[in-house]
């Protein structure tokens, strides 16, 4: 994406409730991926650093407290049931639920305490805080992949249509915090979230093995 278009793009991401981002990329886990037991996953087990993370975010468990603070709900729960293909990237098959995104945290150094998105797990018409996730336009980023947590973003990427212009190349890391994730905590799919099916505001990606822009 040319340079001169990213300023007026962020500008109208920030102006819409229908914006990204769906995260995307598999990543390992340093931290053993939390098994299944009987119906439930159990919490996951965190490295210490992010315990302190996920303490500093609980506040946001309340979605309005989200929206008060200036994160924007994307309103799609973005969903891979048969997981995906982009180029070098996979997608397990799992969702990632809906994406609340932050433009005033969007910058070139990545803030534990301010991830860009956060992401909830409808649940009984409720959203339940799942996720956060990292992310950095690839402008933005200086030809460089950034780094946090000890983990590499994924990426650069396209963006992923129709919840987000083609032309907004990222970088995305997804942490699951809240919700255990049995392909580990930095994988970006997670099989344990559910989006409502037949949903309008659903959205089944990758329903032929890759994905589309």
């Amino acid at each position: 994406m040319r340079r001169s278009m990213l300023p007026p793009l962020l500008v109208v991401l920030a102006c819409t409730t229908v914006i990204p981002t769906s995260s995307h990329a598999q990543a390992t886990s340093k931290d053993a991926a939390p098994k299944q037991a009987g119906h439930a996953v159990s919490a996951p087990a965190l490295a210490p650093e992010l315990v302190s993370v996920k303490a500093s975010l609980e506040k946001y468990q309340d979605p309005i407290a989200a929206l008060r603070d200036g994160y924007l709900s994307t309103v799609g729960c973005i969903d891979f049931p048969k997981g995906a293909k982009d180029g070098p990237i996979t997608y397990p098959p799992g969702a990632m639920g809906v994406h609340f995104l932050n433009m005033g945290n969007v910058g070139p150094t990545l803030d534990p305490a301010k991830p860009q998105v956060l992401i909830y797990e409808p649940v009984n018409g409720k959203l339940k805080l799942a996720a956060a996730e990292w992310f950095m336009p690839e402008q933005v980023a200086g030809g460089k992949a950034p780094t946090i947590f000890g983990q590499t973003l994924s990426g650069p990427m396209d963006g992923h249509q129709p919840i987000m212009p083609k032309e907004l190349r990222h970088y995305d890391l997804h942490v699951w915090l809240w919700k255990a994730n049995p392909k580990g905590v930095f994988t970006s799919t997670n099989a344990a979230v559910k989006c409502p099916a037949g949903d309008p505001y659903t959205f089944a990606e990758g329903t032929d093995g890759h994905m589309h822009h």
